[in-house]
């Protein structure tokens, strides 16, 4: 009988080290998706730099305090953290529209899964540059909409003309959660303007789910990549650090970064490599993608 309990007890342990390890590689990956260096995360959440390692190596018994406080510093849900839940991409999006809707449009919606009715998604009419930050969204859509005679928009230059704030400012005052609120209002405000138009979007849009599908439902998404070490010296170029700052392993980290936003760049339509290539080769690769799937002419009539 000794040895079925002890066989139990040890079951037990085994699984509980299992759902630490699984909770602690949630929180590193939520926190690279969102471009967070750990001392960002501790910084905002208030937790020890050491604590948080350990979070993410398994090896903290984190409370459901401190994990809320880890949450709520990336602007994530709680219960997208625990191992088990459902925090993929399109459940995501579903639970923050149906927070967001009304009881008739619910009630469409259940309609539409019962297999009573069809929705028929609105067709790509412009253009999104996604990727991280030094892919060159903001040179090359520039040179693009020039050469096409479109409206070029910068998102996060958007949010800052809307709220009389500076980035950095909204992030000192409302967080990684408010600027990402900013960040959707702004967006939508955009998806409603008429007219051509090529959007360069922040390294992090894909961060929040429903943010990152409205780009990709209203926009033909194109992925500008690059070599993790040409991202680092183009950011290092334009004096910005954010949100790596100067840690010593920043290179490190933008590489977690970007294997981790990885999965929601290739969502993007197209991708173009600039890896290597000139910012004029790169904007002709982008100005001729354009062109072939535009559904306006080129002076956005």
């Amino acid at each position: 009988m000794s040895g079925a309990v002890a066989k139990e007890d040890s079951d037990q342990e085994k699984a509980e080290e299992t759902f630490l390890a699984n909770l602690g590689d949630r929180v590193r990956s939520v926190r690279a998706v969102r471009g967070m260096s750990r001392k960002v995360l501790a910084r905002e959440s208030g937790i020890s730099e050491r604590y948080i390692a350990q979070l993410e190596s398994g090896r903290g018994n984190v409370s459901i305090i401190l994990l809320r406080r880890v949450s709520s510093a990336m602007g994530a849900r709680l219960e997208d953290l625990l191992p088990g839940s459902s925090a993929g991409n399109d459940w995501s999006v579903i639970r923050e529209m149906l927070s967001q809707s009304s009881s008739e449009k619910i009630a469409q919606v259940k309609r539409v899964l019962s297999g009573q009715s069809n929705i028929e998604g609105a067709p790509a009419h412009r253009f999104a540059l996604i990727g991280l930050r030094g892919a060159g969204k903001s040179t090359l859509g520039r040179l693009a909409a020039e050469h096409l005679g479109w409206n070029f928009v910068e998102l996060n230059k958007e949010i800052e003309a809307t709220n009389g704030l500076s980035i950095s400012e909204i992030f000192a005052l409302y967080g990684q959660e408010g600027f990402r609120r900013l960040e959707q209002a702004t967006l939508r405000q955009l998806i409603a303007r008429p007219g051509s138009m090529i959007l360069a979007t922040g390294g992090g849009v894909v961060a929040e789910p429903l943010t990152f599908d409205l780009v990709l439902s209203k926009f033909f998404t194109i992925w500008l990549k690059a070599k993790p070490e040409e991202h680092m010296s183009r950011v290092r170029q334009q004096g910005d650090l954010r949100p790596m700052g100067d840690d010593r392993s920043a290179m490190q980290e933008l590489r977690m970064i970007l294997q981790s936003r990885e999965p929601l760049y290739s969502r993007a339509n197209v991708q173009i490599d600039t890896a290597s290539r000139t910012i004029e080769q790169s904007a002709d690769d982008l100005v001729q993608i354009i062109k072939a799937n535009s559904k306006v002419s080129a002076s956005g009539k």
